[in-house]
């Protein structure tokens, strides 16, 4: 199911660890509607970085797939509303996501972890976007600067 022009469900839904552990990470129809503007959100970011290709590695996460990964119990990759991505052909995780907080579209959080991907998470509908940037690496999590 083609969720944008450059997202599917199956994108966004995909996890390595589901499949090693027979997991099943289907979600259910209100998750959808929000993958459907989670997908738009990354469809923005996609055309802020230049139509260069987004990977993402990690989207939505059933309840199961979440706590085998060691994620929080409040992820907001359990109601499909975040991602973790790269685009390498556009640049590192840093410029990426200077990028995107120097734009004007509308996210709840990014983070970039570990400086090796992007955290990108969309509000709740109706909700405003709170526009917070972090990092997270070894020595904790701090505001991105």
């Amino acid at each position: 199911m083609r969720l944008s022009p450059n997202f599917t469900l199956a994108e966004l839904t995909v996890s390595e660890i589901a499949a090693r552990r027979g997991l099943d990470n289907s979600p259910p129809p209100e998750i959808i509607e929000n993958l459907k503007r989670l997908a738009d959100a990354l469809q923005q970011v996609r055309s802020l970085l230049g139509n260069k290709a987004i990977l993402v590695s990690s989207g939505y996460r059933s309840p199961e797939v979440n706590a085998a990964v060691g994620g929080s119990t409040r992820s907001d990759h359990c109601q499909g509303l975040a991602a973790d991505f790269i685009a390498p052909s556009f640049g590192t995780p840093d410029e990426i996501i200077k990028a995107i907080v120097a734009s004007d579209i509308p996210y709840k959080q990014i983070i970039r972890e570990f400086d090796r991907w992007v955290h990108f998470a969309i509000p709740e509908q109706g909700q405003a976007p709170r526009k917070q940037a972090l990092i997270i690496d070894t020595t904790g999590t701090r505001n991105y600067a």
